[in-house]
């Protein structure tokens, strides 16, 4: 046997060879050995890295990946388009996306290009993102669901579009809407022919109004979405979907750019398949704007770092009340209160301490002024209207009225609004709102301070999604009152599924300006539960 062994034989058994030829052999041999290993080394740091898909990746995993060179930002991007591709208008056609950026890719070329150079890059880098279409968005069709706006290419990016961009996002695509932001039900409109679809039952509903936002992002059409929310429309979605969505303090985010339903109650704002990355890209976007009034009430203030108040431990020692007022009523699904149980029973296990119930003392008797209505649309949308003169299709809500280019469904609500007032912020109709709003904060802020609560809890709907155009079983929407009407935060978090396969959503609802601990809570709640999970319709693409 040589030296080296068996598994290493320099010359075959039965041959011999004098010491010098031997030793000669040997160092033959071990050269060959280590030029062997070397290019099998060689080969190992060369080859291409294990690779990376898009189906349900976090931000914090996007980014790991392309520091490590698993992906680049067109790689990543060419994988989203094709999900798209497959999944939108084919397969099980979602019905999600508008229009899809045809710059995506050489936006992306230009950010592995800023990578390369060192540049620094942004909390967003190479993140695509799905912009509900009543964002005006430079460069693509901002049509807020409309015929009416069909060919707008707004010249200025809304402030939270121009904010992600400038944070290094790629807008990917621009998502369907109830047409207007109308209805919290169902995401219908006439810019896009058909129902968007719900990706986890292809029958039933998305809610409204960001349904194609919410869509696109369980289906992972791209990372995270923007939507916007009036009474419902971010939440909503979200909870029929499996994705957490979060409605600001009014004045914490603007609304500048996004066509506006009543600016009274708009909000602006991102929804995201996980906390962390819904909590990344509120960072981004939050902030006084010069341009809405609203966002005044931000100054001064200090901005939270919201992903450090991310804690799996963020509900130890928190007081939550159950807020049966806001979901108890006739036709609430059975299965629903079932899942809101066991999520109670979570939070007690996380560590909070529940209150049960905790609901707000003489919530009934405050009643809105008869008679008294401050439907602020049609004002709204005329200010917003002659602002861009001369660049967008109308002129005002009488020229929509009359050009007719709307669904079918909207017409009575367009026409209604139409002949009645213009309701502005100074009118006698919108004073006794906000009076009337004050009455709702300070009654629910009377009740949180007796109980030392630091949230509300309740689910986000009481009854599962529609099927498309059932309009006899229970909406079960419960997201209209508390937090619109005060102004004050609301996160949606998924909980878990009815039927087997329809998902439902936790509200955590509290004091303005407390998102930060939101935020918390609602992470602690999804990291010791992990309730969220792909729709089945729209696998993975390989």
């Amino acid at each position: 046997m040589s030296q080296l062994g068996d598994r290493h034989r320099v010359v075959p058994e039965g041959v011999h060879l004098t010491s010098d030829e031997y030793h000669a052999a040997v160092r033959t041999t071990s050269l060959v050995v280590l030029a062997v290993w070397l290019a099998a080394a060689a080969r190992t740091a060369t080859q291409a890295p294990p690779a990376f898909h898009v189906e349900e990746a976090t931000i914090a995993e996007i980014h790991a990946a392309l520091r490590a060179g698993r992906i680049t930002c067109r790689g990543l991007v060419e994988q989203y388009l094709r999900r798209i591709d497959a999944y939108d208008k084919n397969g099980p056609a979602i019905n999600a996306i508008v229009t899809v950026n045809p710059k995506a890719l050489a936006d992306a070329d230009a950010l592995d290009a800023r990578a390369r150079g060192g540049a620094r890059l942004g909390a967003l880098h190479c993140v695509p993102m799905i912009v509900k279409d009543n964002f005006e968005t430079v460069g693509l069709q901002s049509s807020n669901g409309s015929l009416t706006f069909e060919g707008y290419v707004p010249a200025k990016d809304a402030f939270q579009v121009a904010r992600i961009k400038t944070a290094g996002a790629i807008v990917l695509a621009k998502s369907n809407l109830a047409e207007w932001a109308f209805t919290p039900n169902e995401t219908l409109s006439s810019i896009l022919p058909g129902y968007t679809k719900n990706p986890y039952a292809l029958d039933r509903v998305t809610a409204g109004s960001s349904g194609g936002t919410a869509a696109s992002i369980a289906a992972s059409f791209g990372a995270v979405g923007l939507g916007s929310d009036t009474g419902n429309s971010i939440r909503g979605p979200s909870s029929h979907q499996a994705l957490v969505g979060i409605r600001s303090t009014m004045g914490l985010t603007s609304r500048a750019g996004v066509f506006p339903l009543n600016l009274l109650a708009d909000i602006a704002g991102p929804m995201g398949r996980t906390v962390a990355d819904v909590a990344t890209v509120f960072q981004v976007i939050v902030g006084e704007d010069p341009n809405d009034a609203v966002t005044q009430a931000a100054r001064g203030r200090t901005i939270p770092n919201y992903t450090a108040a991310l804690s799996r431990d963020a509900l130890k020692g928190k007081r939550i009340g159950v807020l049966h007022h806001a979901y108890e009523r006739e036709g609430t699904d059975a299965e629903v209160l079932q899942v809101f149980a066991k999520a109670i029973e979570d939070l007690k296990l996380a560590g909070a301490t529940v209150i049960d119930p905790a609901n707000v003392e003489g919530i009934d008797a405050i009643r809105r002024p008869p008679g008294i209505s401050c439907q602020a649309f049609k004002y709204d949308l005329n200010q917003f209207l002659a602002a861009r003169k001369g660049r967008v299709p109308v002129a005002d809500l009488t020229a929509v009225v009359k050009g007719g280019k709307f669904h079918p469904t909207v017409r009575r609500q367009l026409e209604q609004t139409e002949q009645g007032p213009a309701n502005g912020p100074e009118t006698a109709d919108c004073a006794a709102e906000s009076t009337y709003r004050d009455q709702v904060r300070a009654a629910v802020l009377k009740t949180m301070d007796a109980l030392k609560l630091d949230a509300f809890v309740y689910p986000t709907w009481s009854n599962p999604p529609r099927l498309i155009g059932d309009l006899n079983t229970p909406g079960g929407d419960n997201s209209q009152f508390y937090s619109p009407t005060t102004g004050w935060p609301a996160i949606q978090v998924p909980m878990g599924y009815t039927r087997g396969v329809l998902p439902a959503g936790i509200t955590f609802f509290g004091r303005a300006w407390t998102e930060a601990d939101l935020l918390g809570m609602a992470y602690a709640y999804e990291q010791h539960t992990h309730h969220r999970r792909p729709p089945a319709s729209t696998p993975p693409l390989r």
